[in-house]
């Protein structure tokens, strides 16, 4: 079956790559890049290391939040907080990177962001209160999404399409790492009363990967003067977005919780998110006909394709499936299983190492056929499987049952994370890239905010159904009101295994668990679904970045083989 035309011919009217003179040509078009050299990957990887500060820091709190919320006196609710206002930072100024990036030059933009991520590290380190932690957690996550988003561009600068699925797959390798040590680390240092190296062991991390990119990451960039650049900017449309993005989301996380779905706390600032959403559509649209030097946060021909609209929604759910599985596997192996916070993070290795292999398979594959949609549908049909097979987790499951039922779901996930980046990137103009990628990102930080409070909400409604059925709950009053799951896991590991409070109350909580996986199973069957009629793009097409890598002078004598090699399998 032929791929679609390549959306970047004519930006607007495509002709189906079906013949063999047209894929050569584009074959040839692809193949002249420069073969990479030293410097390119040792600016590539200064970015990778970057990421593992990313993945560090995103992943180690989890375990760490009852420690850290004893110590420092916060509710379960604020504690929830500290994970939530990070994502919600790190989504809103995704974009806006994106936009500097474009104006000031890329290289700037990521160390500023570097420099913002340390700085939030700095304040959680030395934090007293929840107040300071907050703060701390929201200023990295501003930091965060420079860095996250900027990377998926960056990689847009330094080849063509069709070799950008293996350095996705060596990203999402890196975070992949970083993302089963991180629990690991975090169950150790709050079990050593050592929360705060958390934080502080980022700092290195984050010192030489800026030093490389520094030093090495050179974008064929045109300087700017100040006054220029600013003018170029989008203050009022960044304003907006960052408002409206910040209004939708913060109503959907406390919705249930902090708040009744039904309240005027949470309806005006959702309806008021809507709105400034759709009002920031019809500003870019006025603004581009009015001001049209002025970079666009959003061009709005990307959402004219009906596939990039289904891979932006399937997004949003892969994160969210994602990140019920980040903060809530932990939760099930400490209150259900009742293990420590240093075995939990190791007991939910088998999910998060399957994605390794998984997305560096579709990265190299995808590299020699030309062809990603296979993985989208595979993906989605091993995430939406491996959901339900969650559902047999209980109290008493094995760890050879556990192991395996773990496995099934990271799989289908690191099938996702290079496919539907690569499938939005081939489905728009080569001139909209870099902000359709960043929107893959955009989309699926916001999904994981949703999985974290979604989660939430469910865990702690489904368990506070069940309450006044566990014997001797009017003797533990912790868990008698939404919000306490936290204080409840602390108690369940004081009293005995055999007391009818604990087994009962274990039960319960494996009961709660199961609903976020029969919600997550019902998500990804739908994106499966959704995602059958998904159209495929031819790949091979011309690298027309603006910021291009500068190669030295001696990588520019010959031609990548390994790319003749790639496009000579293809054909």
């Amino acid at each position: 079956m032929s791929s679609n035309a390549d959306p970047a011919q004519a930006e607007a009217k495509s002709q189906p790559a079906s013949t063999q003179e047209q894929t050569d040509a584009h074959a040839t078009e692809t193949t002249a890049e420069p073969q990479a050299g030293y410097r390119f990957w040792l600016a590539f990887w200064s970015i990778a290391l970057t990421n593992l500060a990313a993945a560090f820091d995103a992943t180690t709190l989890s375990v760490a939040l009852p420690k850290i919320s004893s110590e420092l006196g916060g509710s379960s609710t604020e504690a929830f907080w500290a994970g939530t206002s990070y994502l919600l930072a790190t989504t809103a100024m995704m974009l806006i990177w994106v936009t500097v990036s474009d104006t000031l030059g890329r290289r700037i933009a990521i160390l500023t962001a570097l420099v913002v991520f340390a700085a939030g590290a700095i304040i959680c380190a030395v934090a007293s209160n929840w107040t300071t932690m907050l703060a701390g957690r929201t200023i990295q996550g501003v930091g965060c999404g420079g860095v996250v988003g900027l990377t998926v561009v960056l990689i847009t600068d330094l080849v063509p399409l069709r070799r950008r699925g293996k350095l996705y797959a060596l990203i999402s390798v890196v975070w992949a790492v970083g993302g089963p040590i991180g629990p690991i680390i975090g169950g150790v240092l709050s079990q050593k009363g050592a929360w705060r190296w958390i934080f502080w062991m980022n700092l290195p991390i984050v010192a030489v990967g800026m030093a490389g990119i520094a030093v090495f990451l050179r974008l064929s960039h045109r300087q700017r003067a100040i006054g220029e650049a600013l003018r170029c900017f989008d203050f009022a449309g960044s304003a907006l977005f960052v408002a409206s993005a910040t209004a939708l989301l913060m109503p959907i996380t406390w919705g249930g919780t902090q708040y009744p779905w039904s309240s005027w706390q949470t309806l005006v600032p959702l309806l008021l998110g809507i709105l400034g959403i759709v009002a920031f559509g019809f500003y870019e649209k006025w603004s581009q006909s009015r001001w049209p030097n002025i970079s666009q946060l959003v061009p709005l021909n990307i959402f004219s394709n009906y596939s990039v609209l289904l891979l932006f929604a399937c997004s949003t759910l892969h994160g969210l499936v994602l990140y019920s599985f980040v903060y809530y596997m932990p939760e099930y192996f400490q209150g259900v299983k009742l293990y420590s916070p240093i075995v939990s993070g190791v007991a939910a290795l088998p999910q998060t190492v399957t994605i390794v292999p998984c997305a560096a398979f579709v990265g190299v594959v995808v590299g020699l056929t030309g062809r990603y949609r296979w993985a989208v549908w595979a993906g989605w049909l091993l995430v939406s499987g491996g959901c339900g097979l969650l559902v047999l987790l209980d109290a008493h499951t094995s760890v050879a049952q556990w192991i395996f039922l773990q496995a099934v779901s990271g799989l289908g996930i690191g099938l996702l994370f290079p496919s539907i980046s690569l499938a939005v990137q081939a489905s728009v103009p080569e001139s909209s890239v870099s902000t359709a990628a960043t929107l893959v990102l955009f989309f699926r930080s916001m999904g994981q905010a949703l999985g974290v409070e979604i989660g939430s909400a469910i865990l702690e409604n489904q368990l506070q159904l069940r309450w006044e059925k566990i014997p001797g709950h009017e003797l533990h009053g912790s868990g008698s009101k939404p919000g306490d799951i936290m204080a409840l896991v602390s108690l369940l590991k004081q009293l005995l295994r055999d007391d009818p409070f604990t087994v009962h109350a274990r039960d319960a909580l494996a009961a709660s668990f199961q609903v976020i996986w029969i919600a997550s199973c019902a998500l990804s069957g739908v994106c499966f679904l959704a995602m059958l009629p998904l159209k495929e793009y031819d790949m091979n097409r011309e690298h027309a970045s603006t910021q291009r890598f500068q190669h030295d002078t001696a990588e520019q004598v010959k031609e990548s083989k390994q790319d003749k090699r790639v496009m000579a399998a293809a054909h």
